[in-house]
C-alpha cells in the first residue's frame, strides 16, 4: 500500500528546533524522526511513500537525494572509501515520491493535492509524521478491510500528566481524576483509508474537520484503540523523551518479526547501495 506522509507543517509547537529545520527532519537519535517513520511502515513490506511537503521542502528532498545507508548502519569502510559494506541488513529499498504542497495548506488541503497520485489505490494509509507507536499494523488493515468504512485512525491515551475536573456550576468539584484513568482517546495520526475518501472531502477542507463529520453521518469512520506504545513530537520535551529511548536501545516502534510482513532477503548490492532511484 502506498503511504502519505504530510511534512510541510511549521511545527510551531516546537518552533525553537524548526526554525531551522523542518519538523520531519529533527533528529530522533541519529536519524529524523521522518526516518523513522518510514522504517515503522517498511518493516510491514509498505515502501512506497508520497511525502506532502511545504515549509523548508528543499531540506527532505536533499535528505533524500544524499541518503547513504552507511551514515546510519554499522559498516567496514575499505578502498580509501570507495568500498563500503553494512554490517546489518539494509531495508531503505523505499519509493519516495516528493510533492511540494505549499507552506500554508492544512492536512486536508495536502491529501487533496495528491489525490491523483492515489487514483489506482483502493486503499491507502497516511500518518502526521511526528509521532512513533508499536502498533500492529496489519492487525489494523485487517480489521479495517473487514469493515465497510471509508476512513480509520488510531485512537490513542493522550500521554499527559494533567487532571481532569467535573466541576458545578457554583465551583464545588464533583470529581476529579488523572487523563489516563479517564476514558478519553485522542487523534493518534495514523490512518487508513479508501479511495473512496475523496468522495467525502472539499478542497480547502481540514481532514479531521467536514470530511471526518461526513463520514460519522454515514457511519463510515472507524478508530483503532491502541493502548499500547505512542508517541507524538510535539515539544522538545517530547522529542528528549524519544531520544532517550532510542539512546537506552529499546524502541518499542521496531516491531517483532512475528507481526512484519515477510520480505525477500536483500542482495549484496542492496545491502551496500540504497535502491529506489525513483525517488
Amino acid at each position: 500500500m502506498k503511504v502519505v506522509l504530510f511534512c510541510g507543517g511549521l511545527g510551531t509547537r516546537i518552533r525553537e528546533y524548526s526554525e531551522n529545520i523542518p519538523k520531519p527532519m529533527i533528529p530522533i537519535g541519529h536519524q529524523p524522526i521522518l526516518w523513522h517513520v518510514m522504517n515503522y511502515y517498511s518493516q510491514f513490506g509498505h515502501r512506497d511513500f508520497i511525502l506532502c511537503l511545504g515549509y523548508k521542502a528543499s531540506a527532505v528532498k536533499e535528505f533524500f537525494l544524499n541518503m547513504k545507508p552507511e551514515l546510519f548502519e554499522d559498516c567496514v569502510v575499505s578502498r580509501g572509501g570507495t568500498n563500503v559494506e553494512l554490517l546489518s541488513e539494509c531495508n531503505y529499498d523505499w519509493r519516495v515520491t516528493l510533492i511540494d504542497t505549499g507552506v500554508w495548506r492544512n492536512i486536508g488541503q495536502r491529501l487533496w493535492f495528491v489525490r491523483d497520485k492515489l487514483k489506482d489505490e483502493e486503499i491507502f494509509l497516511a500518518n502526521y509524521s511526528d509521532g512513533l507507536a508499536d502498533i500492529d499494523l496489519n492487525a489494523m488493515i485487517e480489521e479495517f478491510k473487514k469493515s465497510n468504512k471509508v476512513g480509520c485512525f488510531v485512537a490513542v491515551r493522550p500521554p499527559l500528566t494533567y487532571h481532569l475536573a467535573d466541576i458545578a456550576d457554583d465551583g464545588r468539584v464533583r470529581d476529579i481524576r488523572s487523563v489516563q484513568a479517564s476514558d478519553i482517546w485522542i487523534n493518534g495520526g495514523f490512518f487508513i483509508f479508501r479511495r473512496e475518501i475523496f468522495d467525502y472531502m472539499r478542497e480547502g477542507e481540514e481532514l479531521v474537520v467536514e470530511p471526518f463529520r461526513r463520514l460519522l453521518e454515514a457511519d463510515l469512520l472507524m478508530a483503532h484503540k491502541h493502548s499500547g506504545f505512542w508517541r507524538s513530537m510535539d515539544t522538545l520535551r517530547d522529542r528528549q523523551a524519544l531520544v532517550d529511548i532510542v539512546e537506552q536501545g529499546n524502541v518499542p516502534w521496531q516491531i517483532d518479526a512475528s507481526h512484519r510482513a515477510e520480505q525477500p532477503q536483500p542482495d549484496s548490492e542492496k545491502q551496500r547501495v540504497l535502491s529506489g532511484q525513483d525517488a
